[in-house]
């Protein structure tokens, strides 16, 4: 029998980072691109921070919403919310797919008619109507919702000025369930306010009431409070018609879904805590079609914002620098901040290095680039260990960020959509100084030559 030859045991130096037996912590949670275009291209051409738009994904997202409430009930439209977002691109993609405009305030409504908007598709809402907005809004046709009797007795004084009965609605506050109740704005159904104004109403020679619309609150995870409002204001509608001579021809539900964000307090992820857009039209359809009497079919609005916009909407931003805090914690400043990131007081966003690399997530902070101390972007996030210039995408942030900046320290940035066919458009430039001094006058006196000390 022939032995096999000895061999003795051999030692491999292992070097460090290979000695788990696990293998490399290698973290994959990164976004190298949004709809297939490389976000590393769009910041070479259109420079960090960048709010990077998907026309797709609006798209979609509407298709969706309409498609859920409309095999649900016969007769529903959407009124876009302008104050979510009222980037022109944005609002005209939606106005293709067939929303009318919701505004609160002139400015908005400006907006709308300078998109070709008319005026009977236009809901105008909000407690701050002027005069010379309600004889436009009367002139122009538009559905105008009154919220208190101040401006009911502005807009019975605006109709007989233009010498015409118009068609108004009101707008009401409940009890549905939600909390904190909205109480700032409308005539409280619950105490008999809003009859009140529909008896006001009735004894009005320029005012017909013709709707009812309601806006039980924001970020909405219940979709019960939907149902239990549509429940009171359908009794409402009886109501009136049984004792007064008025047809309530639509109910507007207004806005309030959430979007898949993540509410700060709140630990469950988003495809736990926030319910799909089905179970709220089954809770609004279900309940109107109940209630309604035979062959009653009031056209159905609503004004969903954030729930269509807020995930099309990225930012892109880049780490200017890196410390070690005091106690021992890691901290990073990147070139975006609260300035034009308002949303991040209220949610927990996504935060994705643009590139995955071989190092495991640790917590650290992230600072905005303000002399603020109050400028934190997240104040605990875990992610892998960053060298400066990488760049990091944080989502969702399309809803509310681009209408609530503010011209803070910093230039606010470029904008760009990813179009449908993969191309990229700038659908609002950065600013320069010219932006910021357009409007501003300097007093002769005050001006300062060269040589002067």
């Amino acid at each position: 029998m022939v032995k096999e030859p000895y061999e003795k045991p051999t030692l491999i130096k292992q070097i460090v980072g290979t000695m788990n037996k696990f293998g490399n912590s290698y973290y994959r949670n990164s976004r190298e691109d949004i709809d297939g275009v490389a976000v590393d291209a769009m910041v070479r051409q259109f420079g960090s921070p960048l709010f990077v738009f998907s026309e797709r994904d609006l798209r979609n997202r509407y298709r969706q919403l309409h498609r859920s409430f409309s095999t649900r009930y016969p007769n529903v439209r959407f009124a876009w919310s302008y104050k979510t977002n009222y980037l022109d691109a944005v609002c005209a993609v939606l106005h293709q797919e067939g929303e009318i405009a919701e505004v609160v305030s002139g400015f908005e409504y400006e907006k709308a008619v300078r998109l070709g908007i008319p005026g009977n598709h236009i809901i105008f809402n909000g407690p701050f109507k002027t005069a010379d907005d309600l004889t436009r809004a009367f002139t122009d046709g538009a559905m105008v919702n009154i919220d208190n009797f101040s401006e009911l007795l502005l807009a019975e004084k605006t109709a007989e000025r233009l010498g015409k009965q118009v068609a108004v609605g009101i707008r009401l506050n409940m009890d549905t369930g939600i909390y904190p109740q909205w109480f700032k704005f409308g005539f409280n159904l619950d105490n008999h306010q809003a009859m009140e104004a529909v008896n006001r109403l009735a004894m009005s020679k320029w005012l017909r009431l013709n709707g009812l619309h309601t806006h039980i609150g924001t970020f909405i995870l219940d979709p019960s409070g939907y149902a239990n409002a549509v429940e009171k204001m359908v009794a409402f509608m009886h109501e009136i018609e049984d004792n007064f001579d008025f047809t309530i021809e639509y109910l507007d539900l207004g806005g309030g879904f959430p979007s898949r964000n993540r509410l700060k307090g709140i630990y469950q992820p988003p495809d736990v805590a926030v319910p799909p857009v089905e179970e709220y039209a089954d809770a609004i359809c279900t309940k109107l079609l109940h209630h309604l009497r035979p062959k009653q079919f009031p056209k159905l609005y609503l004004e969903t914002g954030r729930a269509l916009v807020d995930e099309a909407g990225y930012l892109v931003t880049t780490i200017t620098a890196n410390k070690q805090l005091p106690d021992g914690s890691k901290a990073y400043f990147i070139d975006a901040g609260i300035n034009i990131l308002p949303t991040t007081n209220w949610y927990t966003l996504d935060i994705r290095p643009e590139k995955a690399l071989v190092s495991p997530p640790e917590p650290c902070i992230l600072y905005g680039p303000l002399c603020m101390n109050i400028d934190v972007v997240a104040e605990s996030v875990y992610l892998p260990s960053l060298p400066v210039n990488s760049r990091l995408v944080l989502h969702p942030v399309g809803a509310y960020n681009v209408t609530q900046w503010m011209q803070f320290i910093t230039y606010r940035p470029a904008v760009v959509m990813v179009m449908e066919d993969g191309t990229v458009e700038c659908i609002r430039r950065a600013e320069n100084i010219e932006d910021l001094v357009r409007c501003e006058v300097l007093p002769k006196k005050l001006v300062v030559h060269r040589g002067d000390t």
